[in-house]
Order: structure tokens, then sequence, then C-alpha cells
């Protein structure tokens, strides 16, 4: 079956896939009737593959979009999204859409549930988080006919558009800078990244780049849960104890590495003549420590601003956005904790 792109997808589209009726199709779709379970996973298996989200909106207004940009980010626990958010809103403030949030917790198959229910009103754009969904979640963006823009990362081909920056090249920087500070005994400490893929990607441009100059990590934890703040502490004082020779500590994100300073701090350690340390995000809140942390700048507020631009120009245009991909590029700032030369 051809669909091609800027046709939505209707029933008959999972008639014609599945080989059901249009009226058993509508009543599967809408949990009604009698249809034997054979049927029924035939029709859901042809949607599924398809990207079908049946449409919510009742009756004249079915073919309207709804002013409402769907936000599905992996997480509000962090300092992260919330800044993403807020550069999301400042833009959109000024047109007539308004954004909806939809919180996932890194999980595929949540955020499958997620894009599926809000898809079901007919939003006029997607902005979504990361390169990386399931099978289903893909069709689903790639049918909704919207436009969609994933964010923080550019290490992957977008649906559509992507804004973000390179984390495989941050991780990379951040070696750099620390090797050539003249560090070689250095310790990671980070979140376990399976579902984490910026993380990982930062993990893996990080000790590529060590590589390349003969280093190899001394030492590496990751943990799961918790108040960061204590597990940077916690994590700092038992690689300190299994390796009291280390000279760096690099951290997926800057909370654990706060965490990290004050263990140090309080062991008389002294930062960075003894042992640098840097984190990741350059997050604000933290600027009143007794030390300012290195760290790289994700460039979250710009990313949200820019997303939200893009599906602004578009639904008010309709033109296709002229770059796919905006890349943004971290800063990094060495603070008092990684400059000892």
């Amino acid at each position: 079956m051809s669909n091609d792109d800027t046709r939505p997808l209707t029933l008959r589209d999972v008639s014609e896939a599945s080989g059901v009726s249009e009226m058993t199709v509508s009543r599967v779709l809408r949990n009604r009737g009698d249809v034997s379970q054979a049927t029924r996973e035939k029709v859901l298996e042809a949607a599924k593959a398809l990207g079908y989200v049946p449409n919510k909106i009742a009756g004249a207004l079915a073919s309207q979009r709804v002013n409402l940009v769907a936000v599905i980010i992996p997480s509000l626990r962090n300092m992260v999204f919330p800044e993403v958010m807020s550069g999301i809103s400042a833009v959109l403030e000024e047109t007539d859409l308004q954004p909806v949030v939809g919180v996932t917790d890194y999980l595929p198959e949540k955020e499958e549930r997620v894009l599926y229910e809000m898809l079901s009103w007919r939003p006029s754009g997607v902005i979504i988080a990361g390169l990386e969904h399931s099978e289903a979640s893909k069709a689903m963006l790639k049918a909704s006919g919207i436009p969609v823009v994933e964010i923080m990362d550019t290490d992957g081909t977008p649906i559509d558009s992507a804004v973000g920056i390179s984390h495989r090249r941050a991780g990379r920087e951040m070696a750099k800078a620390i090797l050539k500070q003249g560090y070689q005994r250095i310790g990671f400490m980070g979140t376990k990244m399976p579902l984490d893929h910026r993380a990982r990607k930062r993990f893996e441009g990080f000790t590529e780049a060590l590589a390349k100059e003969g280093v190899e990590i001394a030492d590496q934890e990751f943990y799961s849960g918790g108040s960061a703040l204590a597990k940077g502490r916690e994590l700092t004082r038992a690689m300190l104890k299994r390796d009291p020779e280390l000279d760096f500590l690099y951290y997926s994100n800057d909370m654990i590495a706060a965490g990290g300073m004050l263990e140090l701090l309080d062991q008389g350690i002294d930062i960075p003549g003894q042992v640098g340390i840097a984190g990741f995000n350059g997050v604000e809140l933290l600027q009143g420590l007794p030390r300012q942390l290195a760290t790289m700048d994700a460039c979250r507020t710009e990313i949200g601003t820019k997303a939200a631009q893009i599906i602004a120009d578009r639904v008010a245009g309709g033109a296709e956005a002229t770059e796919k991909v905006i890349e943004l590029t971290p800063k990094l700032s060495f603070g008092d904790t990684l400059k000892r030369r």
C-alpha cells in the first residue's frame, strides 16, 4: 500500500492492509462489538505497522488540527527538561499554540503509549526528546502528517527535523581538555545508561578520545535512582577508597559532580591540584558551590526555543524546515576544578 507522505492515514488504509472491512476495523479500534481475537490481532498489527492513530476528535471537527504541540520528554525530575520547556513556552506564547507535556521515564514502551494518546487528539506538531524510538513510535511519527522535531541530540538521522548537540563530540571535547591539563588516571561516574542514549553517547565519545591517546578509564561506576547529590558523595568516597591514585573524576551530570566535590572538600583533598573534577549540563543552581564546577553547557533553553520556532513557522506557513538538523555547540567552562596548568 502506498501512502504518500502528505496524506493522513485513514481507516481504509488499515482495512486494505489487514484485509478486514472498514466497519470491523472501526469496531476493533474503538474496542466495541463482537470481533474474534484473530481478526482483532490482525487489525491491531496492521494499524501498528502503518503507524495509524485513531482520531479522538468527533464529527465536524475531525478534519481539523488542534492548537496543541505535543512535547514528549523523558523526565521532569532533573534540571535539564524544565529549561527546555521554558524555551518552548517562550516561543509558543507569541502564537496560538499551546504545549502539552507527556513524560516517558526513558521507557520506549511508555513513549509509544504517550505518543499514541497525544496524536489521537491531532496536535499541530510534535517535539520529542531523542532520536531513538521503537518501530511503532517511528511509524506513528512518520504517518502523523505534522511537523516533528526531535530534540537534544544530533548523533543520528531524524524522522523530520532535529535540534540538539552532538553528545559524542561533547564527550570527546571533555576528554581532550582533561588530558591537556595533564591528568592521566581518570575515574568515571554516571547513571545506568542502557536507556539514556545521550549519556551513553557522551561516555562513548569520552572513552574513544582517551583511547586515542592511549589512556583507559581507571575506574567506573554506574548508579540508578536516589538523590544525585548524595549518590555523588557516596560513589566518590567508594571510588577513591578503591583507587586512591585517581587524579581526575568525570561525572555524567553536574548534580553527582557537586556531590563529589563536597566529598573531596570534606576529605581535605586539593581540587584541582590533587584531583580534578568535571560534570555535564551547566546547571545554574550550582553556581553557589565552594568551587566553580568545570562543566559543559548543553544549550537547553536554546534547543527549546529553536524547536518551537520550527513548529511555529511550519504551522504558520506550512513550509518545510530549511535546515533538517540544527546542531548547537556546547561551551566547555573550566570553572575552578579543571585547570591546573
